[in-house]
């Protein structure tokens, strides 16, 4: 019988201070920075999930939307909102907070891929997820149709099906220039 969690059971948050050693010279936190906070995040909400250790698989657009200042604080939440038979789709949305003057901002969203592992490092299946409302539906339909939409994309440029005159026409007006 198969085992399925509602995604409030593994929803995690964490608030965390800019200091001066996460930035760049302009005083702006790395990009870097904020994405292994958010690969921690992913990890912590698919391994609750799961009740296993997981692997990042894949991030999905990674879009910074504003910039992190030094001395903000920025929050990160993680929910499971897709589930395969391995893997899981765990968003990750990044708010940061002026705390000065008490403004916030979305500042990042992301979607990462999780595996579940077992200890000699091999996949093994996860619980389902309980859809317990239409926001729950709408993750879980826009998730699969994104891992539709990335294998179409790799398949679609494989090399052995790849036709060079079927793509030649759309590169005329790109900062390219073509010498075969």
């Amino acid at each position: 019988m198969k085992n399925y969690k509602p995604s409030s059971d593994s929803r995690v948050s964490i608030t965390e201070l800019m200091l001066p050693s996460h930035s760049n010279f302009g005083g702006k936190v790395h990009g870097g920075h904020i994405l292994n906070l958010m690969d921690q995040i992913a990890f912590a909400c698919s391994s609750k999930h799961s009740q296993c250790y997981c692997v990042t698989a894949s991030v999905n657009r990674v879009d910074f939307l504003d910039p992190v200042e030094v001395g903000e604080l920025i929050t990160l939440r993680a929910s499971i909102n897709y589930t395969g038979k391995t893997s899981m789709v765990v968003g990750v949305r990044v708010d940061a907070e002026n705390i000065t003057e008490g403004t916030k901002r979305h500042c990042n969203s992301s979607y990462f891929t999780m595996v579940a592992k077992d200890a000699q490092g091999n996949s093994v299946p996860v619980p389902g997820l309980i859809l317990e409302n239409e926001q729950a539906v709408r993750r879980f339909a826009r998730s699969k149709q994104r891992k539709e939409e990335a294998f179409s994309r790799d398949t679609q440029f494989d090399e052995s099906k790849f036709r060079i005159d079927e793509h030649l026409k759309r590169l005329i007006d790109e900062n390219v220039k073509i010498d075969l």
